[in-house]
């Protein structure tokens, strides 16, 4: 059993001289929970489940060892993951460390141009960062073999799985050698990641840092509240009330432009990310949010997950997401790296169930407050204040917007529009 160091800093994790050094150029100087914990077992070269909340510093818990164990042995590393915008996130952190020490990279994203990752790949990169649908093009076109892999690591596993990438990654699963290592990092610790670890891993040790529904710390949530047609009224207020930088989540594509006009409009900087933008838009569009340019960032869930934006100061749910796990991991972009952040949701009277489907998994309440004097809002602080007609409709089993949780933990297993 490894035992897990408990001197400060980086240097009792069995990390090499050359990336102590990389690391102290950089200021890290303290490890996360989980950077503590998975270092060293992933520097033994034993597999891995690391069960961890985001902006835990999940990247580094397997990047680190990857580039130490790769200049060790033979071979190459393969990291797969669920988003254009995540890949190339974990390919700026990989490069912030392992630059000075040559490590070549290739990021093999939709998207982007085939003919300039064709290029990266002759380069004969150290590590391969991809989503699976790119990957499995390259796979089919012959431009890529994972007979070389000798590290694989599954990121965000549990937000690919729910994205549907289950048959891709069983496909890329196949073709990389089974004599490898496997690292596997997710927030949560749903059946299909259990049943993965058992086939396609060699007796893992299992790392979690938070339990499954384990809410960011310094984040205070609350909860409005309101009609529909008051949500926009409500959000130009909370834009006056907190000057800092906000992400606002909505449910679809539509939503998300609709949205950004109306607070562009307000007179806020404003950019949109969603599937339906171009990869260089979702680039300026995140670049400009993390420099400032754009004060408020209009997503779908599509960047609920993987985006490391430090300070931000409010998430505002201006709908809510189709599962209570993705509340958790909306909430998570603000208070990261031990800072402080607030989560406002908005809810209208018929999703009180919703409400109670997340409370459930937070194992606690989530505070409602006082709706502010507001032109187009009905000014019940409570939902039970809600006319009575239409709970007796529901219980009748009519089905209504925003009624959506109503199996798996309350939740509708319908497909989510990203």
């Amino acid at each position: 059993m490894t035992n897990i160091p408990t001197t400060p800093g980086f240097s009792g994790l069995g990390i090499a001289p050359s990336l102590l050094d990389a690391l102290d150029r950089l200021h890290f100087t303290e490890p996360t929970p989980v950077q503590r914990r998975s270092i060293p077992i992933a520097i033994e070269g034993q597999d891995l489940i690391a069960i961890a909340q985001t902006g835990t510093g999940k990247t580094m818990a397997f990047g680190i060892p990857m580039i130490q164990r790769l200049a060790q042995v033979k071979g190459r590393g393969l990291i797969i993951l669920p988003t254009r915008e995540l890949a190339i996130q974990v390919d700026e952190a990989l490069q912030t460390i392992g630059h000075a020490l040559g490590l070549r990279t290739a990021v093999l994203i939709g998207g982007a141009p085939m003919g300039k990752q064709k290029q990266s790949l002759q380069r004969k990169p150290h590590a391969i960062i991809a989503t699976p649908g790119r990957l499995l093009d390259h796979m089919e076109q012959r431009t890529i073999s994972l007979n070389d892999v000798t590290i694989l690591i599954l990121d965000e596993a549990d937000r690919m799985l729910d994205m549907g990438f289950a048959p891709q990654i069983k496909k890329i699963l196949a073709e990389v050698p089974k004599k490898r290592q496997t690292m596997l990092f997710s927030a949560t610790m749903p059946k299909a990641i259990v049943e993965i670890a058992h086939k396609y891993m060699a007796v893992p040790i299992h790392v979690e840092i938070a339990p499954s529904g384990t809410a960011v710390e310094k984040v205070t949530q609350e909860v409005f509240f309101l009609n529909k047609e008051a949500k926009p009224q409500l959000l130009e207020k909370l834009l006056k009330e907190h000057l800092g930088s906000v992400l606002v989540f909505v449910r679809t594509k539509h939503m998300a432009r609709k949205l950004t006009r109306r607070v562009s409009d307000m007179g806020h900087t404003a950019a949109e990310i969603h599937s339906n933008r171009s990869l260089g838009q979702r680039r300026a569009a995140l670049d400009g949010f993390k420099s400032g340019k754009f004060r408020v960032l209009i997503a779908t869930d599509i960047a609920a997950r993987g985006i490391d934006v430090t300070g931000i100061e409010l998430v505002v749910n201006f709908d809510l997401p189709s599962t209570a796990d993705d509340y958790i991991h909306r909430i998570g972009r603000t208070a990261r790296a031990g800072r402080q952040g607030m989560a406002i949701s908005f809810a209208t009277f018929d999703q009180r169930g919703d409400i109670r489907s997340i409370e459930r998994l937070l194992r606690k309440s989530l505070p409602v407050r006082q709706l502010p004097n507001l032109p187009a809002a009905r000014h019940f602080t409570d939902p039970g204040e809600a006319p009575r007609q239409f709970f007796s409709r529901r219980r009748q089993g009519s089905s209504q917007p925003g009624g959506r949780f109503q199996r798996r933990r309350g939740f509708s297993s319908s497909r989510r529009r990203y």
